[in-house]
Protein backbone atom coordinates (compact mmCIF):
# COMPACT_ATOMS: atom_id res chain seq x y z
CA UNK A 1 0.00 0.00 0.00
CA UNK A 2 0.79 3.77 -0.41
CA UNK A 3 2.60 4.75 2.63
CA UNK A 4 0.07 7.39 2.87
CA UNK A 5 -3.09 4.86 3.47
CA UNK A 6 -1.00 2.57 6.13
CA UNK A 7 -2.56 4.03 9.20
CA UNK A 8 -5.30 6.71 10.00
CA UNK A 9 -2.48 8.60 11.28
CA UNK A 10 -0.37 8.91 7.85
CA UNK A 11 -3.47 10.32 6.04
CA UNK A 12 -4.00 12.67 8.97
CA UNK A 13 -0.62 14.04 8.36
CA UNK A 14 -0.95 14.24 4.54
CA UNK A 15 -3.97 16.26 4.49
CA UNK A 16 -2.28 18.58 7.33
CA UNK A 17 0.41 19.43 5.23
CA UNK A 18 -1.92 19.56 2.48
CA UNK A 19 0.44 17.26 0.12
CA UNK A 20 -2.72 14.97 -0.67
CA UNK A 21 -3.53 15.44 -4.21
CA UNK A 22 -7.29 15.31 -5.59
CA UNK A 23 -8.63 14.15 -8.97
CA UNK A 24 -12.58 14.55 -9.05
CA UNK A 25 -13.61 12.40 -12.62
CA UNK A 26 -17.01 14.81 -13.64
CA UNK A 27 -16.87 18.36 -13.42
CA UNK A 28 -20.21 19.10 -14.10
CA UNK A 29 -22.86 20.65 -12.08
CA UNK A 30 -21.86 19.43 -9.26
CA UNK A 31 -18.74 17.77 -9.82
CA UNK A 32 -17.37 21.41 -10.49
CA UNK A 33 -18.68 22.66 -7.05
CA UNK A 34 -16.69 19.63 -5.23
CA UNK A 35 -13.17 19.95 -6.69
CA UNK A 36 -13.83 23.84 -5.88
CA UNK A 37 -14.62 22.52 -2.55
CA UNK A 38 -11.47 20.43 -2.06
CA UNK A 39 -9.69 23.07 -3.76
CA UNK A 40 -10.28 25.54 -1.38
CA UNK A 41 -9.78 23.89 1.20
CA UNK A 42 -5.93 23.83 0.48
CA UNK A 43 -5.59 20.35 -1.50
CA UNK A 44 -4.51 20.58 -4.88
CA UNK A 45 -7.30 19.13 -7.39
CA UNK A 46 -7.44 18.40 -10.58
CA UNK A 47 -10.84 18.23 -12.77
CA UNK A 48 -11.17 15.69 -15.14
CA UNK A 49 -14.27 15.55 -18.64
CA UNK A 50 -14.70 14.72 -21.66
CA UNK A 51 -16.13 17.80 -22.50
CA UNK A 52 -13.30 19.62 -24.12
CA UNK A 53 -15.18 22.65 -24.84
CA UNK A 54 -16.27 22.92 -20.74
CA UNK A 55 -12.14 22.00 -19.59
CA UNK A 56 -11.32 24.85 -21.99
CA UNK A 57 -13.65 27.69 -20.29
CA UNK A 58 -12.70 26.76 -17.34
CA UNK A 59 -8.72 27.22 -17.94
CA UNK A 60 -9.20 30.32 -19.78
CA UNK A 61 -10.78 31.53 -16.76
CA UNK A 62 -14.90 31.34 -17.38
CA UNK A 63 -16.85 29.83 -15.07
CA UNK A 64 -19.33 27.90 -16.33
CA UNK A 65 -21.89 27.50 -14.09
CA UNK A 66 -23.89 31.16 -13.56
CA UNK A 67 -26.79 29.96 -11.56
CA UNK A 68 -24.73 28.50 -8.74
CA UNK A 69 -24.06 31.60 -6.26
CA UNK A 70 -21.07 32.05 -4.64
CA UNK A 71 -19.09 29.53 -6.09
CA UNK A 72 -17.90 32.20 -8.97
CA UNK A 73 -15.73 33.56 -6.24
CA UNK A 74 -14.31 30.38 -5.34
CA UNK A 75 -13.74 29.69 -8.98
CA UNK A 76 -11.86 32.91 -8.80
CA UNK A 77 -9.67 32.06 -5.66
CA UNK A 78 -8.60 28.97 -6.81
CA UNK A 79 -8.51 28.54 -10.75
CA UNK A 80 -5.20 27.44 -12.19
CA UNK A 81 -3.60 27.88 -8.49
CA UNK A 82 -4.95 25.17 -6.04
CA UNK A 83 -7.72 23.80 -9.34
CA UNK A 84 -7.09 23.13 -12.61
CA UNK A 85 -9.59 21.22 -15.18
CA UNK A 86 -8.26 18.73 -18.17
CA UNK A 87 -9.20 16.05 -20.95
CA UNK A 88 -6.38 13.86 -19.67
CA UNK A 89 -7.87 11.25 -17.21
CA UNK A 90 -4.86 8.71 -17.47
CA UNK A 91 -1.96 11.32 -16.55
CA UNK A 92 -4.50 12.99 -13.82
CA UNK A 93 -4.91 9.27 -12.59
CA UNK A 94 -1.31 8.75 -12.21
CA UNK A 95 -0.53 11.54 -10.30
CA UNK A 96 -2.99 11.42 -7.40
CA UNK A 97 -4.00 10.00 -4.04
CA UNK A 98 -7.57 10.36 -3.83
CA UNK A 99 -9.76 9.70 -6.77
CA UNK A 100 -13.69 11.03 -6.55
CA UNK A 101 -16.68 10.17 -9.01
CA UNK A 102 -19.13 12.50 -10.06
CA UNK A 103 -20.32 11.28 -13.06
CA UNK A 104 -23.80 10.63 -14.57
CA UNK A 105 -26.11 7.94 -14.07
CA UNK A 106 -28.87 8.70 -16.94
CA UNK A 107 -31.55 5.85 -18.04
CA UNK A 108 -31.38 4.39 -21.70
CA UNK A 109 -34.48 4.08 -24.27
CA UNK A 110 -35.92 1.59 -21.76
CA UNK A 111 -35.40 3.20 -18.80
CA UNK A 112 -32.22 1.18 -17.26
CA UNK A 113 -29.65 2.99 -15.63
CA UNK A 114 -26.81 3.67 -17.61
CA UNK A 115 -23.65 2.98 -15.63
CA UNK A 116 -21.30 3.25 -18.44
CA UNK A 117 -19.07 6.20 -17.94
CA UNK A 118 -18.47 4.72 -14.48
CA UNK A 119 -17.92 1.12 -15.86
CA UNK A 120 -15.40 2.85 -18.18
CA UNK A 121 -13.47 4.78 -15.28
CA UNK A 122 -13.24 1.71 -13.20
CA UNK A 123 -11.44 -0.14 -16.03
CA UNK A 124 -9.41 2.85 -16.39
CA UNK A 125 -8.73 2.53 -12.60
CA UNK A 126 -7.81 -1.12 -12.91
CA UNK A 127 -5.24 0.03 -15.46
CA UNK A 128 -3.67 3.10 -14.56
CA UNK A 129 -3.99 4.16 -10.38
CA UNK A 130 -1.35 3.79 -8.46
CA UNK A 131 -1.20 1.93 -5.29
CA UNK A 132 -3.34 3.12 -2.37
CA UNK A 133 -4.90 5.15 -4.23
CA UNK A 134 -8.37 5.80 -2.42
CA UNK A 135 -11.72 6.09 -4.39
CA UNK A 136 -14.83 7.41 -3.88
CA UNK A 137 -18.18 7.40 -5.46
CA UNK A 138 -20.06 10.31 -5.28
CA UNK A 139 -22.29 9.08 -8.59
CA UNK A 140 -25.79 8.35 -7.06
CA UNK A 141 -25.89 4.25 -8.00
CA UNK A 142 -28.79 1.37 -7.11
CA UNK A 143 -27.74 -0.34 -3.91
CA UNK A 144 -25.29 -2.91 -4.27
CA UNK A 145 -23.71 -1.30 -7.70
CA UNK A 146 -20.18 -0.73 -5.43
CA UNK A 147 -19.77 -4.35 -4.63
CA UNK A 148 -21.48 -6.37 -7.29
CA UNK A 149 -20.62 -4.14 -10.45
CA UNK A 150 -17.85 -1.92 -9.84
CA UNK A 151 -14.99 -2.95 -7.18
CA UNK A 152 -14.90 -6.37 -9.72
CA UNK A 153 -13.88 -4.25 -12.53
CA UNK A 154 -11.51 -2.31 -10.57
CA UNK A 155 -10.07 -5.45 -9.40
CA UNK A 156 -10.24 -7.17 -12.92
CA UNK A 157 -10.17 -10.85 -13.90
CA UNK A 158 -6.41 -10.60 -13.66
CA UNK A 159 -6.75 -9.79 -9.87
CA UNK A 160 -4.06 -7.30 -10.50
CA UNK A 161 -5.62 -5.18 -7.37
CA UNK A 162 -7.42 -6.24 -4.32
CA UNK A 163 -9.86 -3.39 -2.47
CA UNK A 164 -8.87 -3.27 1.52
CA UNK A 165 -5.36 -4.40 -0.10
CA UNK A 166 -3.94 -2.32 -3.03
CA UNK A 167 -6.54 0.46 -3.24
CA UNK A 168 -9.47 1.65 -0.66
CA UNK A 169 -12.82 2.22 -1.72
CA UNK A 170 -15.91 4.17 -0.72
CA UNK A 171 -19.16 6.50 -1.20
CA UNK A 172 -20.28 9.51 0.04
CA UNK A 173 -23.25 10.15 -2.18
CA UNK A 174 -24.17 13.73 -3.32
CA UNK A 175 -26.94 15.44 -1.37
CA UNK A 176 -26.93 18.94 -3.34
CA UNK A 177 -29.84 21.03 -4.90
CA UNK A 178 -28.97 22.57 -8.16
CA UNK A 179 -29.36 25.96 -7.96
CA UNK A 180 -28.14 26.16 -3.82
CA UNK A 181 -25.18 23.85 -4.24
CA UNK A 182 -22.70 26.10 -2.01
CA UNK A 183 -25.45 26.22 0.40
CA UNK A 184 -26.40 22.84 0.89
CA UNK A 185 -22.65 21.90 0.71
CA UNK A 186 -22.40 24.31 4.27
CA UNK A 187 -25.53 22.42 5.84
CA UNK A 188 -26.83 19.12 5.07
CA UNK A 189 -25.49 16.21 6.10
CA UNK A 190 -23.38 13.99 4.51
CA UNK A 191 -23.57 9.80 3.64
CA UNK A 192 -20.14 8.21 4.39
CA UNK A 193 -20.10 4.27 3.37
CA UNK A 194 -16.97 1.91 2.59
CA UNK A 195 -15.69 -1.72 2.45
CA UNK A 196 -13.53 -1.34 5.55
CA UNK A 197 -13.43 0.83 8.78
CA UNK A 198 -10.44 2.34 8.04
CA UNK A 199 -11.26 3.68 4.67
CA UNK A 200 -14.32 5.09 5.99
CA UNK A 201 -12.38 6.96 8.53
CA UNK A 202 -10.56 8.25 6.27
CA UNK A 203 -12.98 9.62 4.09
CA UNK A 204 -14.60 10.81 7.18
CA UNK A 205 -11.50 12.89 7.80
CA UNK A 206 -11.22 14.14 4.38
CA UNK A 207 -15.13 15.37 3.78
CA UNK A 208 -14.44 16.70 6.98
CA UNK A 209 -11.68 18.93 6.38
CA UNK A 210 -13.58 20.43 3.36
CA UNK A 211 -16.87 20.42 4.35
CA UNK A 212 -18.65 21.98 7.59
CA UNK A 213 -21.45 19.77 8.17
CA UNK A 214 -22.44 16.40 9.96
CA UNK A 215 -20.78 12.80 8.75
CA UNK A 216 -23.50 10.48 8.86
CA UNK A 217 -21.88 6.75 9.32
CA UNK A 218 -23.15 4.07 7.30
CA UNK A 219 -22.18 0.44 7.77
CA UNK A 220 -21.14 -0.28 3.96
CA UNK A 221 -21.84 1.18 0.85
CA UNK A 222 -24.96 -0.08 -0.13
CA UNK A 223 -26.43 1.84 2.59
CA UNK A 224 -25.38 4.61 2.32
CA UNK A 225 -26.86 4.96 -1.70
CA UNK A 226 -30.19 2.99 0.00
CA UNK A 227 -30.62 6.22 1.75
CA UNK A 228 -29.89 8.46 -1.22
CA UNK A 229 -32.50 6.88 -3.54
CA UNK A 230 -34.94 6.23 -0.28
CA UNK A 231 -35.20 10.12 0.23
CA UNK A 232 -35.29 11.12 -3.51
CA UNK A 233 -37.98 7.88 -3.95
CA UNK A 234 -39.80 9.44 -1.03
CA UNK A 235 -40.35 12.58 -3.17
CA UNK A 236 -40.82 11.43 -6.34
CA UNK A 237 -43.81 9.28 -5.12
CA UNK A 238 -45.41 12.17 -2.52
CA UNK A 239 -45.52 14.44 -5.75
CA UNK A 240 -47.23 11.66 -7.96
CA UNK A 241 -49.53 11.16 -5.05
CA UNK A 242 -50.41 14.91 -4.94
CA UNK A 243 -50.45 15.51 -9.16
CA UNK A 244 -53.25 12.26 -8.74
CA UNK A 245 -55.02 14.33 -6.34
CA UNK A 246 -54.82 17.70 -8.62
CA UNK A 247 -56.68 15.49 -11.21
CA UNK A 248 -59.49 14.65 -8.75
CA UNK A 249 -59.68 17.67 -6.94
CA UNK A 250 -60.43 19.55 -10.62
CA UNK A 251 -63.26 17.34 -11.11
CA UNK A 252 -64.59 18.16 -7.77
CA UNK A 253 -63.81 21.85 -8.06
CA UNK A 254 -61.82 21.85 -4.85
CA UNK A 255 -58.38 24.32 -5.53
CA UNK A 256 -55.52 21.75 -4.45
CA UNK A 257 -53.33 24.74 -3.61
CA UNK A 258 -56.05 25.75 -0.85
CA UNK A 259 -55.90 22.23 0.44
CA UNK A 260 -52.25 22.21 0.63
CA UNK A 261 -51.97 25.32 2.60
CA UNK A 262 -54.49 23.98 5.22
CA UNK A 263 -52.97 20.63 5.10
CA UNK A 264 -49.62 21.62 5.79
CA UNK A 265 -50.87 23.19 9.29
CA UNK A 266 -50.74 19.52 10.65
CA UNK A 267 -47.37 18.78 12.14
CA UNK A 268 -46.74 15.71 10.39
CA UNK A 269 -47.88 16.76 7.22
CA UNK A 270 -44.64 17.38 4.39
CA UNK A 271 -46.11 19.69 1.46
CA UNK A 272 -45.57 18.45 -1.89
CA UNK A 273 -46.42 20.47 -4.84
CA UNK A 274 -48.66 19.45 -8.48
CA UNK A 275 -46.87 20.58 -11.73
CA UNK A 276 -46.40 19.45 -15.24
CA UNK A 277 -43.68 16.40 -14.81
CA UNK A 278 -40.43 15.63 -12.47
CA UNK A 279 -37.73 16.29 -14.59
CA UNK A 280 -34.10 16.62 -13.86
CA UNK A 281 -31.12 13.99 -13.37
CA UNK A 282 -31.92 12.73 -10.14
CA UNK A 283 -36.26 11.35 -9.34
CA UNK A 284 -36.78 10.47 -12.06
CA UNK A 285 -33.74 8.19 -12.79
CA UNK A 286 -33.67 7.32 -8.82
CA UNK A 287 -36.89 5.87 -9.75
CA UNK A 288 -35.93 3.60 -12.40
CA UNK A 289 -32.78 3.17 -10.05
CA UNK A 290 -34.79 1.48 -7.23
CA UNK A 291 -37.07 -0.46 -9.97
CA UNK A 292 -33.88 -2.27 -11.23
CA UNK A 293 -32.87 -3.50 -8.28
CA UNK A 294 -35.96 -5.14 -7.30
CA UNK A 295 -36.34 -6.90 -10.81
CA UNK A 296 -33.06 -8.77 -9.17
CA UNK A 297 -35.54 -9.56 -6.44
CA UNK A 298 -38.61 -10.62 -8.65
CA UNK A 299 -40.08 -7.39 -6.58
CA UNK A 300 -42.34 -5.19 -8.47
CA UNK A 301 -42.27 -2.41 -6.42
CA UNK A 302 -45.60 -1.08 -7.29
CA UNK A 303 -45.90 2.49 -5.71
CA UNK A 304 -42.54 3.48 -7.49
CA UNK A 305 -43.64 2.10 -10.57
CA UNK A 306 -47.50 3.63 -10.56
CA UNK A 307 -45.23 6.86 -9.28
CA UNK A 308 -43.42 6.84 -12.47
CA UNK A 309 -46.35 6.39 -14.30
CA UNK A 310 -48.56 8.98 -12.66
CA UNK A 311 -46.00 11.85 -12.95
CA UNK A 312 -44.76 10.65 -16.54
CA UNK A 313 -48.55 11.44 -17.65
CA UNK A 314 -48.45 15.02 -16.32
CA UNK A 315 -47.40 16.72 -19.26
CA UNK A 316 -50.54 15.33 -21.43
CA UNK A 317 -52.86 16.35 -18.73
CA UNK A 318 -51.29 20.15 -19.41
CA UNK A 319 -51.81 19.47 -22.98
CA UNK A 320 -55.99 18.34 -22.23
CA UNK A 321 -55.69 21.95 -20.06
CA UNK A 322 -54.93 23.18 -23.10
CA UNK A 323 -57.27 21.90 -25.26
CA UNK A 324 -60.18 22.63 -23.00
CA UNK A 325 -59.50 26.33 -22.77
CA UNK A 326 -59.01 26.64 -26.51
CA UNK A 327 -62.42 24.66 -26.33
CA UNK A 328 -64.32 27.59 -24.03
CA UNK A 329 -62.39 30.44 -26.35
CA UNK A 330 -63.88 29.00 -29.51
CA UNK A 331 -60.80 29.23 -31.31
CA UNK A 332 -58.99 26.11 -33.14
CA UNK A 333 -55.47 25.30 -32.15
CA UNK A 334 -54.44 24.71 -35.38
CA UNK A 335 -52.10 27.45 -36.31
CA UNK A 336 -52.66 29.61 -33.17
CA UNK A 337 -49.50 30.58 -31.21
CA UNK A 338 -48.59 29.06 -27.88
CA UNK A 339 -46.08 30.48 -25.57
CA UNK A 340 -44.01 27.99 -23.42
CA UNK A 341 -42.56 29.79 -20.35
CA UNK A 342 -40.10 28.01 -18.97
CA UNK A 343 -37.82 25.01 -20.29
CA UNK A 344 -35.60 24.23 -17.37
CA UNK A 345 -36.74 21.19 -15.56
CA UNK A 346 -36.81 23.58 -12.58
CA UNK A 347 -36.83 27.08 -11.41
CA UNK A 348 -34.18 29.45 -11.55
CA UNK A 349 -31.50 26.81 -12.96
CA UNK A 350 -30.00 26.59 -16.38
CA UNK A 351 -30.60 22.75 -17.00
CA UNK A 352 -33.30 21.06 -18.83
CA UNK A 353 -32.47 17.53 -18.50
CA UNK A 354 -35.80 15.50 -18.97
CA UNK A 355 -38.21 18.24 -18.46
CA UNK A 356 -41.21 17.99 -18.77
CA UNK A 357 -41.40 21.75 -21.51
CA UNK A 358 -40.40 19.06 -24.36
CA UNK A 359 -42.59 16.99 -24.27
CA UNK A 360 -45.46 19.46 -24.08
CA UNK A 361 -43.54 21.18 -26.78
CA UNK A 362 -44.07 18.71 -28.80
CA UNK A 363 -46.97 17.76 -28.51
CA UNK A 364 -48.35 21.18 -28.94
CA UNK A 365 -46.85 21.14 -32.35
CA UNK A 366 -48.32 17.84 -33.16
CA UNK A 367 -51.72 19.18 -32.63
CA UNK A 368 -50.53 22.09 -35.51
CA UNK A 369 -50.11 25.08 -33.06
CA UNK A 370 -47.17 27.70 -33.65
CA UNK A 371 -44.80 27.07 -30.72
CA UNK A 372 -42.60 30.12 -29.02
CA UNK A 373 -40.71 29.92 -25.68
CA UNK A 374 -39.56 31.89 -23.34
CA UNK A 375 -37.08 30.82 -19.92
CA UNK A 376 -34.79 34.03 -18.86
CA UNK A 377 -31.81 30.97 -18.75
CA UNK A 378 -32.22 30.29 -22.51
CA UNK A 379 -32.90 33.74 -24.18
CA UNK A 380 -32.29 33.74 -27.56
CA UNK A 381 -30.80 29.64 -27.67
CA UNK A 382 -31.81 26.83 -29.05
CA UNK A 383 -33.84 24.80 -27.30
CA UNK A 384 -36.30 21.71 -28.06
CA UNK A 385 -35.81 22.16 -31.75
CA UNK A 386 -36.63 26.21 -31.25
CA UNK A 387 -34.86 29.82 -30.75
CA UNK A 388 -36.09 30.82 -27.17
CA UNK A 389 -37.48 34.43 -27.05
CA UNK A 390 -35.49 37.61 -25.74
CA UNK A 391 -37.73 38.73 -23.29
CA UNK A 392 -40.80 37.90 -21.63
CA UNK A 393 -43.08 40.95 -23.04
CA UNK A 394 -42.16 40.47 -26.69
CA UNK A 395 -42.92 36.33 -26.14
CA UNK A 396 -46.31 36.60 -24.80
CA UNK A 397 -46.99 39.17 -27.42
CA UNK A 398 -50.14 38.50 -29.99
CA UNK A 399 -50.14 34.74 -28.30
CA UNK A 400 -53.17 32.81 -28.45
CA UNK A 401 -52.12 30.82 -25.54
CA UNK A 402 -49.83 30.70 -22.68
CA UNK A 403 -48.34 27.69 -20.91
CA UNK A 404 -46.58 27.86 -17.54
CA UNK A 405 -44.54 25.34 -17.13
CA UNK A 406 -41.63 26.40 -14.90
CA UNK A 407 -41.70 28.66 -11.65
CA UNK A 408 -38.76 30.40 -11.97
CA UNK A 409 -38.48 33.46 -9.97
CA UNK A 410 -39.07 36.08 -12.93
CA UNK A 411 -42.94 34.51 -13.43
CA UNK A 412 -43.88 34.75 -9.81
CA UNK A 413 -45.25 38.39 -10.23
CA UNK A 414 -46.72 37.74 -13.63
CA UNK A 415 -49.50 39.88 -13.66
CA UNK A 416 -52.70 38.46 -15.50
CA UNK A 417 -53.89 42.11 -16.56
CA UNK A 418 -50.09 42.16 -17.98
CA UNK A 419 -50.48 39.07 -19.84
CA UNK A 420 -54.29 39.99 -20.91
CA UNK A 421 -53.27 43.40 -22.51
CA UNK A 422 -50.08 41.69 -24.73
CA UNK A 423 -52.21 38.78 -26.10
CA UNK A 424 -54.80 37.88 -28.65
CA UNK A 425 -58.29 38.44 -27.65
CA UNK A 426 -59.87 35.42 -25.58
CA UNK A 427 -56.31 34.77 -24.46
CA UNK A 428 -56.02 31.36 -22.43
CA UNK A 429 -53.24 31.01 -19.41
CA UNK A 430 -52.59 27.57 -18.54
CA UNK A 431 -50.59 27.66 -15.13
CA UNK A 432 -49.40 24.22 -14.03
CA UNK A 433 -47.19 25.30 -11.53
CA UNK A 434 -49.49 27.72 -9.05
CA UNK A 435 -48.82 30.84 -10.05
CA UNK A 436 -50.66 32.81 -11.18
CA UNK A 437 -53.88 34.24 -9.55
CA UNK A 438 -56.59 32.14 -10.40
CA UNK A 439 -59.52 34.99 -9.76
CA UNK A 440 -57.22 37.85 -10.93
CA UNK A 441 -57.15 35.91 -14.26
CA UNK A 442 -60.68 35.72 -14.92
CA UNK A 443 -61.88 39.29 -13.72
CA UNK A 444 -58.63 39.76 -16.61
CA UNK A 445 -60.61 38.56 -18.91
CA UNK A 446 -58.44 35.27 -19.23
CA UNK A 447 -59.66 31.85 -19.72
CA UNK A 448 -57.65 30.26 -17.04
CA UNK A 449 -56.86 26.42 -16.24
CA UNK A 450 -53.95 25.49 -13.99
CA UNK A 451 -53.58 22.02 -12.54
CA UNK A 452 -55.42 21.28 -9.58
CA UNK A 453 -56.89 24.91 -9.83
CA UNK A 454 -60.24 26.30 -9.79
CA UNK A 455 -61.33 29.89 -11.35
CA UNK A 456 -64.69 30.19 -10.48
Amino acid sequence: MNEKFKTIGDFTKALETQTLRVCVVGIGRIGLPTALSFADSGLDTVGVDINSNLVNMINSGEFPLKDEPGYDAIFDRVNNKKFRATTDIQSALTQVDVVLLSLPTPMDEKNIPDYTALKSVANQLHDLMKEGTLVIVESTVEPSFIETEFIPIIEGDDKKLTADKNFLIGVCPETANPGEILKDFKKLPRLVGATSEMTANIITELYGHVFPVELIRMPDCKSANAVKLTTNVFRDINIAFINELSLLFEKLGIDTFKVLEAAKTKYNFQVHYPGAGVGGPCLPVNSYQMLNIAKKFTNDFKIVKISREINEHMPDHVIELVQNGFAEAKKPMADSTIVVLGLSYKPNVKDTQLSPAEKIIGKLRQLGAKVKAYDPYYKSSEVFNLTAETDLPTAVSQADAVVIVTAHDEFQDLDPSFLASKMKSSPIVVDSRGIIDAQASKKAGIIFNGIGRIAS
